[in-house]
């Protein structure tokens, strides 16, 4: 069996040395055999901006990312709103409020450098531990165990695991342990993703042109559809809240930076109450406050939110000059908050 187990490094190689996806952060597989290393630091931005999020609803971010920071020290040095705003859009705020945190580590305490090993790599802020296997695969050649949600996919089709996720985790970890060759490991993790990406997908996977078909125990028995098997979802509860859009005759914004701890901490947004199943209005100041007829409807990870927007014109607080505020740079949350004042009766100013 472990000789059938690299021979799928093997195969997967060579299918990778054509298929590989291009990719702004990724070292091709040609330029990789001609000497050129992967850079740490895109490999880490890159991962941190894919984690819970799509390739191609990262690719803009990290040309934009790395074009105003181009390394570790550069984003060291950048103000906290700056990275949060560039950042808004990608959600789950933790990741950029880390990243900031890791890249001041790295660039204050390490002279720049990323450590080589994951188990160094995941001592960093933000960095666990598929993170630091994939930094460190990718990086530096450590042959790791890299798993993603494609490569769980892949690796319990290969070998017909029909134990639930969460719970088959640690062996797919193993599985893909097993299977990771000594020889260009982090372009086998590359490959994994891909197939997964690719190939192995989650509906209608195509096996017939799969370069692993062979060594699929799944396919064979006509279960690797089935596969990955899920424990069922918890429903997530609804959770309520009122947010307040404030502007004077001019334009201007009552905007406030949240707490950089909670959901999207640290970043801009509009005042608002506590989100619950009964919320306690928390109007920001004592103004004609009328509501807008469309509710804010979001989800997060864990639950359902609903939010209630209130609109008022007033004189009485300093406020964001119109010419600074970009609805852009806010959260997706904040954005359709937004959007559903445009749709309010704004009262007359005071």
């Amino acid at each position: 069996m472990r000789d059938g187990k690299g021979a799928i490094g093997e195969t997967l190689l060579t299918w990778y040395d054509s298929h590989a996806r291009v990719m702004p952060w990724r070292v091709s597989p040609t330029d990789r055999a001609e000497g050129e290393r992967p850079d740490p630091y895109r490999v880490w931005l890159s991962e941190v901006m894919l984690q819970q999020t799509t390739v191609a609803a990262v690719r803009d971010y990290f040309r934009r990312f790395t074009e105003r920071w181009p390394d570790v020290g550069a984003l060291a040095a950048a103000e906290d709103g700056d990275v949060m705003a560039e950042w808004a859009g990608l959600g789950y705020y933790a990741r950029a409020r880390n990243l900031l945190k890791c890249a001041r580590v790295v660039a204050g305490d390490l002279n720049g450098r990323f450590p080589e090993t994951a188990a160094e790599l995941q001592k960093l802020p933000g960095i666990g531990p598929y993170t630091s296997a994939a930094i460190a695969a990718i990086a530096y050649d450590e042959p790791v165990a890299v798993v993603d949600g494609n490569v769980e996919r892949v690796v319990s089709r290969l070998f017909s695991v029909d134990t639930p996720l969460p719970g088959a985790k640690t062996e797919l970890t193993e599985l893909t342990a097993q299977i990771t060759p000594e020889d260009r490991p982090g372009d086998f993790a590359q490959a994994m993703m891909d197939l997964g990406a690719t190939i192995c997908t989650p509906r209608n996977p195509a096996c017939g042109i799969c370069p692993l078909i062979d060594a699929c125990t799944a396919r064979a028995a006509g279960i690797a559809e089935t596969l990955p098997r899920k424990a069922p979802k918890k429903e997530k509860p609804t959770r309520r809240g009122f947010a307040y859009v404030a502007m004077n005759g001019q334009g201007d914004v009552l905007l406030e930076r949240r707490p950089d701890k909670g959901l999207l901490g640290g970043t801009l947004g509009f005042p608002g109450s506590d989100w619950s199943d009964a919320p306690t209005p928390a109007p920001p100041m004592q103004a004609d406050w009328t509501t807008s007829p469309v509710e804010v409807r979001h989800t997060f990870t864990h639950f359902h939110l609903i939010l209630q927007v209130h609109v008022t014109r007033t004189e009485a607080r300093a406020m964001t000059p119109r010419a600074d505020f970009r609805p852009g740079d806010l959260p997706t949350l904040m954005r359709k908050v937004w959007d559903a004042a445009q749709s309010a009766e704004w009262p007359q100013p005071e």
